[in-house]
């Protein structure tokens, strides 16, 4: 199934940050993004290496055409600078669930309000606007940072899939899975804008 079928291309953006359909245009910029901290050097994490990089949105791409991802550049509203990636995945238009994952940042951009930002853009669009039942997250059992990012979004923990995925290092990894349903988003959305709040009214 194709996406066109339920999640269309959009551009979402508030507070100086803006999510844009990843394209290969944006090789250049998200190549500067993962340098920023050397991402690529994390175990728990899929951001690609340097010469990787065209690869890693061509691959986005054919995800897309497939039906089962949608990825975004994240930008600097004001420049239009690449700072990172995230993506809608495991999108399921029977049971209206999506999933966000595949996200990263240039390391600039962690623990500001960025992330904040993309999240409350996407979760709205998908509980708002598509009409999903339940958003989905999961991520490396060794990822505690991912972890607890996710749970600051209200997110329940759904449990444990044990030795569900190799890792970049060819280990294999647990994958903890967690959820939000469309009754809890309300409450979720107001937490997060008090976060927002926070972040904004720092110097």
């Amino acid at each position: 199934m194709n996406t066109t079928a339920f999640v269309t291309p959009v551009t979402l953006q508030a507070h100086g940050v803006r999510l844009v359909p990843l394209e290969l245009a944006h090789e250049e910029g998200l190549r500067a993004a993962a340098a920023d901290g050397q991402l690529w050097n994390i175990r728990v994490t899929s951001v690609p290496e340097p010469q990787d990089t065209r690869a890693y949105i061509e691959t986005a791409l054919q995800m897309r055409a497939a039906g089962n991802r949608f990825a975004f550049a994240v930008l600097d509203d004001a420049s239009g600078e690449v700072l990172g990636s995230t993506s809608y995945h495991d999108i399921l238009p029977a049971v209206q669930r999506v999933e966000i994952g595949y996200t990263w940042y240039a390391q600039r951009c962690q623990r500001t309000h960025v992330n904040t930002t993309a999240k409350l853009l996407m979760m709205g669009h998908a509980f708002d606007t598509l009409g999903c039942h339940v958003v989905g997250w999961r991520t490396d059992n060794f990822n505690f940072a991912s972890q607890r990012a996710i749970e600051r979004l209200g997110a329940r923990k759904d449990g444990v899939i044990r030795g569900h995925a190799l890792r970049r290092d060819g280990t294999i990894r647990d994958t903890v899975m967690y959820s939000l349903r469309a009754g809890e988003w309300p409450e979720s959305r107001a937490q997060l804008l008090d976060k927002m709040k926070q972040h904004l009214r720092q110097p």
